[in-house]
């Protein structure tokens, strides 16, 4: 079935979600993102674990990120026709089957063995748009030969300002469809739990660590005897593995260019010459200089609370960057999606679509790409039915009468 949510569809989704018997495996048994978190708190020595579940310093805004969602109440339409519902977009140009995309996270290898390959398959699966990361463990190629969907990749503009030309080349010549560039990483976020465990590329094992570990075969075993860990698409270029374990502090701070401004955005811009999104904007000002410097889009995000705490939540700044930058540019909310309900309120706000990187590593630490569909499968069921409950036959009928902040003003409803 394409881009469409039939009644068919519906039916299907229903059989798959919230069901329960003694027959079901573990991943089946899961009815939504927190389950396939614990799961994959169970699976993942502490550290590894804690590298994708922490933030930055009292690790405010990765809290705020997602309580913030229900602050937002849906307005309900009722006498609707919701037999079908339409749900189709268009994310970087690319046909989105509904309005989610597969955010760029790094290090993926180290949660599973499939690493982003998994997630590319299941992203392909539901029809959706995957990102790969510059700090990814898969080459950019090898990704784009195994996944024949829509693709962006995420990019630094680096020290090495040849990398980031390397990088724009590596990208047309092995089809992806966009860019994404990360401009909120200056210096690394103070991730505390990181330092507490003395995570680094790759994982080494310390005293304080090193129970954890081995309380952790099935992550641990494979992990050690596995093919190599490797940034993929660096480390050709960047040795930054060579001389053995390196802070991931370290290496951050000692390959990301404080200097850039916006003079390098126009010169990405016109390198590319195709879709681009600026991650990391939080004002509708930065959000209207990245338009008028020839992005396409924006990515409202704080890194999912792991770079600047007390950053704001980006749902609360949806309305605000739609307002300055038009209809035509791509907003995409990144952080905090934890229900399908919270993508139905970012689109009333004025999102064209959300992304989401916790919920789908939660997946492939519980199952691999199984559990990466499973995260997908739930998240779509929840979707569909908010539209369903909330009168909503077309997403392109969501606006902000659709949805209400309890804590700005009285409700609006009609």
């Amino acid at each position: 079935m394409l881009l469409s949510a039939s009644t068919l569809d519906n039916q299907q989704q229903d059989t798959s979600v919230g069901r329960y018997d003694t027959a079901m495996t573990p991943l089946e048994r899961a009815n939504n993102v927190s389950d396939l978190r614990l799961m994959a708190r169970r699976r993942l020595p502490r550290p590894i674990f804690d590298y994708i579940d922490g933030g930055a310093d009292d690790e405010v805004s990765l809290r705020r990120n997602v309580a913030a969602f229900a602050d937002y109440e849906l307005i309900p339409d009722v006498l609707n026709d919701v037999t079908e519902i339409r749900t189709e977009t268009s994310i970087f140009g690319q046909p989105s089957r509904w309005p989610l995309m597969l955010s760029p996270t790094g290090l993926t290898r180290m949660f599973h063995g499939q690493a982003e390959l998994a997630v590319a398959g299941a992203a392909a699966h539901h029809g959706l748009l995957y990102s790969l990361s510059t700090m990814g463990t898969t080459r950019l190629e090898d990704l784009a030969q195994a996944f024949a969907g829509p693709k962006v990749f995420q990019i630094y503009i680096f020290k090495d300002r040849g990398l980031t030309a390397e990088f724009v080349a590596r990208c047309r010549a092995a089809g992806f469809h966009g860019l994404a560039l990360t401009v909120d990483t200056p210096v690394a976020g103070n991730r505390e739990r990181d330092r507490v465990s003395g995570l680094s590329m790759p994982p080494k094992l310390t005293v304080r660590s090193l129970l954890s570990f081995l309380r952790h075969p099935g992550w641990s075993v494979p992990a050690m005897t596995g093919s190599k860990f490797d940034l993929a698409n660096v480390s050709h270029k960047v040795d930054a593995l060579a001389s053995g374990p390196m802070s991931l502090f370290d290496y951050i701070g000692g390959q990301f260019d404080r200097s850039i401004g916006w003079r390098e955005v126009e010169w990405l811009a016109r390198e590319w010459d195709g879709p681009l999104a600026i991650k990391g904007v939080m004002t509708p000002e930065d959000a209207h200089r990245s338009i008028a410097s020839g992005a396409t889009g924006v990515m409202i995000s704080n890194h999912g609370g792991r770079q600047l705490d007390g950053a704001p939540a980006p749902v609360d700044q949806i309305e605000a960057v739609r307002e300055a930058v038009g209809d035509a540019a791509d907003v995409i909310c990144d952080g905090g999606i934890r229900r399908g309900s919270d993508v139905v309120k970012a689109l009333a706000l004025g999102a064209t679509a959300c992304s989401i990187g916790r919920p789908y590593l939660y997946g492939l630490a519980a199952g691999g790409e199984p559990g990466v569909n499973r995260v997908l499968t739930i998240l779509r069921a929840e979707f569909n039915r908010t539209l369903t409950l909330a009168g909503i036959n077309d997403i392109a009928a969501l606006s902000l009468r659709h949805v209400h902040n309890r804590l700005r003003s009285p409700s609006h409803a009609h």
